[in-house]
């Protein structure tokens, strides 16, 4: 290894600046929303069971909620548009916009060309965990989702039951799609209750229990009209393992709620993007 060099100290030293400051992203009205949640009506309900994942359809204007049930349990979710498979939740770009965990207030953003807001987070019992002494928080978008082709890279294993195995399944089901075609349209996933960082010394991924207990839930407001897909991760709290049938786990409850009419009163969804897309030609 070179020797550093006379400098070093100054270069470290050197403030950061942040990538996107986002004091100008459009505003969430969160009155508005949690006003109109107080007389919403439950509307539908999806039982996520242990080690798989099922898929929910939430139109624009409405709101979901995730629910611990029955023991800690952590989930993959992915997010589409109902009406187009290609616009869906990008984790990266919500990563840049917010942070490595998101909570009450801020959004799930789609991919280009639409970059607009897909889901606005409206309630979160576990706000209160913060970031804790080892670097961790919850609901993470820095995780990709456990996969059947890093176990086998890492380990030589056939496991079925990894969330992105659980995610293409779930999808194929409800949309009718063949399991290669649905695979290709499984994303990056927002990491629900799971409690995750970056070691301090390698800068290395991980996860620890989650603080997640029954009746904890993280809830949405649906920008858009959006197709969901949620996995029960084999991980379970994810404080030991994942990718096998190792750890206990248990189901998570999906519910999704109409407001009463006129509670949204100025509220619109969002339209795409409004960059030309000509890209200098």
């Amino acid at each position: 290894m070179p020797n550093p060099p006379s400098d070093a100290a100054a270069r470290r030293g050197i403030a950061p600046v942040i990538c996107y400051p986002n004091d100008t992203l459009p505003s969430v009205d969160l009155d508005l929303l949690l006003d109109a949640r107080k007389s919403a009506r439950k509307t539908a309900e999806v039982l996520v069971p242990p080690r798989d994942a099922r898929c929910f359809e939430v139109p624009a204007g409405h709101f979901f909620r995730i629910t611990s049930v029955e023991g800690p349990q952590v989930g993959d979710l992915n997010l589409w548009n109902l009406h187009d498979l290609n616009e869906r939740f990008y984790s990266g770009k919500t990563r840049a916009l917010h942070g490595t965990h998101v909570t009450t207030g801020e959004r799930l953003w789609s991919s280009f060309p639409f970059l607009r807001p897909m889901a606005t987070i409206v309630a979160d019992t576990l706000d209160w965990y913060g970031i804790d002494q080892y670097g961790g928080s919850v609901h993470d978008v820095i995780g990709t989702r456990c996969d059947p082709y890093t176990g086998n890279l890492l380990s030589g294993t056939q496991y079925h039951h990894c969330c992105h195995s659980n995610l293409t399944r779930a999808l194929a089901d409800h949309t009718g799609l063949e399991i290669p075609v649905a695979e290709r349209l499984v994303h990056d996933v927002l990491n629900v209750f799971m409690c995750t960082g970056f070691t301090r010394d390698t800068g290395q991924y991980f996860m620890k229990a989650s603080p997640v207990r029954p009746g904890d839930y993280l809830e949405f407001f649906a920008e858009i009209d959006l197709l969901g897909d949620l996995s029960a991760c084999p991980g379970g709290d994810c404080s030991s393992e994942h990718s096998s049938d190792t750890a206990a786990c248990h189901p998570l409850l999906v519910e999704v709620f109409a407001p009463a009419e006129g509670t949204l009163s100025g509220w619109q969804s969002p339209a795409p993007n409004g960059y030309d897309r000509t890209h200098g030609r």
